[in-house]
């Protein structure tokens, strides 16, 4: 059974059946002026407006007018996204078909889509932080010796780090930071075939450098390589000093070294010093 319902904002009246009106709880929406009203709470006589008693021609020939044919209602085009509020009115060209004029709600609210879930950032947070641990590692590798000679109480940790690595920690070994303030060649009076070496060694940086070697070359008075010979620190150090500790900042150490020259009768020398690489 089939009765009338009226819209309260344009008095349109449309066909509506009883199970139509149970089956969403009276609620519907007009098609000529979108306004949402129970159509239970404003039923009409069983004469319907003019329009609906017009005939229904093809769907090819409907107008698309104020006076258009309306469809039958059709519940299973019902769009609940788009139920507006009693009262609004919309602009725009005029509707075609009735299921696009008159759709049927199953409750007030509208729908809305779920917000989108938003990439944690943390991954990206770890991983950046993982990466400067791993840039910090390896400048502590490759500059151990500037910072432990820069920075002496990092040194113990850079010490703990490199046994981890199977590496050391050596003392700096800048050579130009690293001088002969004087040096000279003399007799010894107690033995005719030795002479004596006499240096003076100067560390001008301001942290402790490692003992560099010294290298002696005998000349003759043509300045005639007569004989060379490196030493190394623990053939020039006095007894006591500690080779590891290397040259204090700022520091010298005298050098004497009793060289025996038997045959060579030298004039001259050179004297210079290095670290082997």
């Amino acid at each position: 059974m089939s009765t009338t319902t009226q819209c309260p904002q344009c008095n349109t009246r449309f066909k509506v059946s009883q199970e139509q009106l149970d089956a969403h709880q009276g609620l519907v929406r007009c098609g000529r002026c979108q306004a949402v009203f129970n159509a239970a709470e404003h039923l009409q006589d069983d004469q319907p407006t003019p329009q609906l008693d017009l005939p229904i021609g093809p769907e090819e020939t409907r107008q698309t007018s104020a006076e258009a044919v309306y469809e039958e209602l059709d519940f299973s085009r019902m769009d609940t996204a788009h139920i507006k509020t009693p009262g609004k009115k919309t602009g725009g060209a005029e509707p075609a078909t009735l299921a696009q004029q008159i759709t049927f709600a199953e409750d007030l609210n509208a729908t809305f889509p779920e917000p989108v879930k938003k990439t944690p950032r943390w991954p990206w947070a770890v991983g950046c932080l993982l990466l400067l641990i791993a840039l910090l590692l390896q400048a502590a590798y490759f500059f151990r010796v500037e910072l432990a000679a820069n920075l002496p109480g990092l040194k113990p940790a850079l010490t703990a780090y490199c046994e981890l690595l199977q590496c050391t920690v050596p003392l700096p070994q800048k050579a130009d930071l690293m001088s002969i303030e004087s040096s000279d060649l003399e007799a010894d009076p107690a033995q005719p075939n030795v002479i004596i070496l006499n240096a003076l060694l100067h560390n001008r940086a301001f942290y402790a450098q490692a003992y560099p070697n010294l290298e002696l070359t005998l000349t003759d008075t043509q300045d005639k390589a007569l004989a060379r010979r490196t030493f190394r620190p623990a053939e020039y150090l006095r007894q006591g000093e500690n080779e590891k500790q290397g040259l204090a900042a700022n520091r010298e150490l005298s050098v004497k070294l009793n060289l025996d020259t038997t045959d060579l009768k030298p004039s001259g020398y050179r004297l210079f010093l290095f670290y082997q690489q």
